[in-house]
């Protein structure tokens, strides 16, 4: 038998931690044979024990390689030119990528056989081979990262009561059945790498930025940061009918929890992109991306028919009571806007889902007005500053809009917070603006002498 290596032959004068990276190598590709004793020209000098030697070989492999990989290798101690040599067949594993423990599951610790040589995997190879063993559904695929922490998730489940450790996270499916993360768990750990963000709009088109902000980490504690910071810029309108002062905000809450809720639940995680809300004058955008699932229609989500894209995710929102086992959510939004002269759009495209909520008080802040018009209304309330001092030009809004909030004041003047807040409060001080609300709530109007 002439010994030459090849892309499925491997030669070794003895044992070495190169072997780890040979037979990963192998495992990950389309296996091939290690011959221990065999310098890489083919000339054999032996081992002196051969069983010694293969035990340490398979001590070795069942300690560093990752997933357990023992089962397609096989050993064999085979005698040539009066020399023992150790034969090792590695067959092509059924759980790749195979990988050091110590290095992950990262570039550094797969390996894969190129030519005559074990070189480190691309993320891209990785990607692939994890595709193949585990299936599309993303969120049974293992995590590429693995150094994965979870103190934001713990919180909420602490919040609410409920355990969560390891077993809880193997139930849950974060953990799989070889003890590695998976792609639920890394959208749930402190390092997700999806994000969201949020831009506010001065108006109804995208020309002027009144604030945008990108949130990241575990789903759940993105969940809360857009919902606050939605709720920060969902104002009250406060009307009389009669003796009755009636407070309306610009947005259901429920329809806003339910939107959101759906963007984070049914959004295809496959692609990188960040899911975008848009806050306009007259409506709230939420675009999710990911279109409807194959063979669902949007007359079926209506009607409330529900099939997850993420079904293990969704079991981890109902665990923590936040959405419920149906599809009620698209029906709840609708709700919301019952008696209202706006309703609620959906509009799908093949990769996006988008829902569109009104304002509710936008025919009273802007008058129904178009993003054209708006323009001249804010020219004719500005004015020219040689003619009217911000005071002035204060309280032409008010009359204009009817009602003003101190970010109003911040666009219209192009000022700090501070500065808005002391004019506003120098201008309720003099009698001529009232203050109504409180906190995130506060809002100004013309007092009528």
């Amino acid at each position: 038998m002439l010994f030459r290596e090849s892309e499925t032959i491997e030669l070794k004068e003895i044992v070495t931690d190169e072997i780890k990276k040979e037979i990963i190598a192998f495992a990950n590709c389309n296996g091939g044979k290690l011959y221990i004793g065999v310098k890489d020209d083919g000339t054999v000098i032996g081992v002196d024990d051969a069983d010694n030697v293969s035990l340490q070989i398979s001590n070795m492999v069942r300690d560093t390689i990752k997933p357990d990989v023992t089962m397609f290798v096989h050993y064999e101690t085979i005698e040539k030119e009066g020399k023992e040599i150790i034969a090792i067949d590695i067959q092509r594993g059924t759980d790749r990528p195979y990988y050091l423990a110590k290095k992950g599951m990262r570039p550094e610790g797969v390996y894969v056989r190129q030519g005559y040589s074990s070189v480190p995997a691309t993320d891209n190879a990785i990607r692939r081979m994890i595709k193949e063993t585990d299936g599309d559904r993303f969120e049974a695929m293992r995590s590429l990262n693995q150094n994965l922490t979870f103190e934001a998730t713990k919180k909420e489940f602490d919040l609410r009561k409920i355990e969560f450790g390891s077993k809880q996270m193997q139930t849950l499916k974060l953990i799989d059945q070889d003890g590695l993360y998976t792609n639920l768990g890394l959208l749930l750990s402190d390092q997700c790498i999806h994000t969201i963000k949020v831009a506010v709009f001065q108006g109804t088109d995208q020309m002027v930025f009144k604030d945008r902000r990108e949130f990241s980490g575990s789903l759940l504690k993105q969940m809360n940061e857009v919902y606050d910071f939605i709720d920060l810029h969902n104002q009250t309108r406060a009307t009389i009918e009669k003796l009755l002062r009636i407070d309306v905000r610009d947005y259901p809450e429920v329809a806003v929890r339910e939107a959101l809720l759906n963007m984070l639940v049914h959004r295809d995680y496959s692609f990188s992109s960040s899911a975008l809300i848009s806050i306009y004058a007259d409506r709230i955008e939420f675009v999710s991306i990911g279109g409807l699932i194959s063979g669902i229609d949007l007359e079926d989500i209506m009607v409330g028919l529900s099939i997850c894209r993420n079904q293990e995710l969704a079991n981890v929102f109902y665990r923590l009571h936040l959405i419920e086992a149906y599809g009620t959510g698209m029906r709840k939004i609708m709700k919301a806007y019952e008696g209202k002269e706006e309703k609620p759009k959906i509009e799908t495209t093949k990769n996006a889902f988008k829902i569109i909520l009104p304002n509710i008080n936008a025919k009273y802040e802007t008058g129904n007005i178009t993003s054209s018009n708006i323009k001249a209304t804010t020219n004719s309330v500005t004015g020219d500053k040689n003619i009217l001092d911000d005071k002035e030009r204060v309280l032409e809004y008010a009359r204009v809009q009817g009602v003003l909030t101190r970010n109003d004041v911040m666009a219209l003047l192009k000022v700090s917070a501070s500065t808005a807040t002391r004019i506003l409060q120098r201008l309720v001080k003099e009698n001529l603006l009232k203050q109504n609300g409180k906190a995130r709530n506060t809002h100004y109007s013309i007092i009528k002498k």
